[in-house]
């Protein structure tokens, strides 16, 4: 039984378009709701690596490890080549910042160490091919938008909601957009990210305030043409520790100094991006690596995280108002766990419960809110 039967997303990244996308399968459309299209933000420019068990024991556990298997289901449903879906290792690696930058060394200290070469300490492995993959974030997010539209008819609609429309008994009835139109709808789905604050603002203050406080941990990433294909994902100890992970196409995606998190006033898609944070990891590339270290990045990019102030992301109904839900807060898991997200709430939204993940300790009244 559907509960509801139009339903709007607020947010076209990767936890609205994964909203969509379980619906779709479903057969039931969404109207997605975004002001530059789909992915404009960090799940188009975010990493895309996947750990099964690295949060176990944490009240996103359970979460974790259903999007992980469900990760593996897209990529048989998708095709694994289209959204660059694949099994490898990860390793971390210790390296020497007092030494300058030398030849390769050789000996065992390089053992299971495929490419980073330079100042090694040691290395210790972190996953192997049970417990990691990756994904390229834009391809998954625009695969699964194909599949919503051509199987539900899902739409999108370039614009930004600037008001839930709420009737008389408490319930949504329409969203208002910036260009004073209004969509009809009695469920609306928060998707927004780390600019989740400015959704208090479309609702009663009594309803916004219960709405989790949200900021942005912003990341500076490169991108640089490896001249084969690499297949270990390495987190350095050393040189700002910089997380590297090679993509099948080749592309080596880099990453590190992120700034403090906070209140993000830069709009989706057009993020600053500062020449000094590019440069710090440039340079940490040619400290540990003589194969990517002399290459030229093909692509300088920066993107907001969205996290809360318990670090847990913010998923379930929003209370004081019948069809209004959320989904946001996942910090460097976003991807990750965007499937079971997605999955999640179209359970919510069709049933009014949850099969898989128990959304308990993630909601908005969830025990570990500060």
């Amino acid at each position: 039984m559907v509960a509801f039967s139009k339903i709007v997303i607020a947010g076209g990244g990767i936890i609205g378009n994964s909203v969509s996308y379980y619906l779709a399968k479903l057969n039931i459309a969404t109207t997605v709701i975004d002001p530059i299209g789909i992915a404009p933000a960090a799940s188009g420019k975010a990493g895309g690596f996947l750990a099964r068990d690295w949060s176990d024991g944490s009240p996103i556990g359970p979460l974790q490890q259903r999007s992980f298997d469900l990760h593996a289901q897209q990529a048989d449903d998708l095709g694994a080549e289209n959204i660059d879906y694949r099994r490898l290792v990860c390793m971390a690696v210790g390296c020497d910042e007092r030494a300058a930058a030398v030849a390769k060394p050789s000996g065992k200290k390089l053992e299971g160490v495929e490419w980073a070469d330079i100042n090694v300490l040691g290395k210790n492995m972190m996953g192997g091919t049970d417990t990691i993959a990756q994904v390229h974030p834009k391809k998954l997010c625009d695969a699964m938008w194909k599949f919503s539209q051509e199987r539900a008819g899902s739409k999108l609609i370039i614009g930004k909601v600037v008001e839930a429309i709420v009737d008389d008994d408490g319930s949504i009835e329409g969203v208002k957009l910036d260009d004073g139109s209004t969509i009809e709808c009695d469920a609306l789905v928060i998707a927004c990210g780390p600019w989740t604050d400015a959704t208090k603002s479309w609702f009663p203050p009594e309803i916004g305030r219960a709405i989790p406080h949200m900021m942005g941990v912003k990341y500076h990433s490169i991108l640089i043409q490896s001249p084969r294909v690499l297949n270990e994902a390495v987190f350095f100890s050393g040189h700002g520790d910089p997380e590297v992970y090679p993509r099948p196409d080749g592309d080596a995606y880099i990453t590190g100094f992120p700034d403090p998190a906070m209140v993000v006033t830069e709009s989706p898609g057009k993020e600053e991006v500062r020449p000094e944070v590019v440069s710090r990891l440039v340079d940490a590339t040619k400290k540990v690596s003589s194969l990517l270290g002399p290459i030229t990045p093909h692509t300088e990019q920066a993107c907001y995280l969205p996290t809360t102030n318990d670090g847990i992301p913010v998923i379930g109904e929003i209370p004081g108002v019948k069809g209004a839900f959320i989904g946001s807060g996942h910090g460097c898991w976003g991807i990750l766990n965007g499937p079971a997200t997605g999955e999640a709430m179209a359970e919510l939204l069709t049933e009014g419960e949850t099969k898989h993940v128990d959304l308990k300790l993630l909601g908005v009244d969830s025990p570990y809110r500060r």
